[in-house]
């Protein structure tokens, strides 16, 4: 989904508190829910916070087709521009408009009212369990417990 810059991660047990059960997560700290079919797509609570106030999103057009792990859109924040790779291939169905004009709701609330699309799904590649995202993570920051 992005590719944070390296900031200091919760613990280990914080993560894994603060994580929400049911999504499936990726490899650059992305989230999807898959339900008939279809996907909701979003950026981690780690991620958000790791580039900071977003102020600025460009998504994926609905309708556009993407390919799992293909540079699909971009989040801006008041330190960072980071690319938005789509998580599995398909067509995007919706995207959340309400985040042209508010942006800073990735912060909030990344993992509800900050979700970025809708997805077709056709073949989701690499998707991680909440405990395999915590374990990446950790790995990633050199928090080893």
């Amino acid at each position: 989904m992005i590719s944070p810059p390296r900031l200091p991660l919760p613990s280990s047990r914080e993560t894994v508190l603060s994580l929400p059960r049911h999504p499936r997560y990726t490899w650059d700290h992305g989230w999807l829910v898959v339900d008939e079919g279809n996907t909701t797509v979003g950026i981690t609570a780690f991620a958000a916070k790791a580039l900071g106030d977003v102020v600025h999103l460009r998504l994926p057009e609905a309708g556009r087709r993407v390919e799992a792990g293909e540079s699909c859109g971009e989040i801006r924040s008041l330190t960072s521009v980071s690319g938005l790779y789509a998580p599995a291939s398909g067509e995007v169905l919706e995207v959340n408009t309400a985040l042209a004009d508010d942006p800073g709701v990735v912060n909030a609330a990344p993992c509800t009212v900050g979700r970025l699309f809708r997805l077709r799904v056709e073949n989701i590649v690499g998707a991680l369990s909440a405990d395999a995202y915590v374990a990446h993570c950790a790995h990633t920051q050199g928090d080893r417990r």
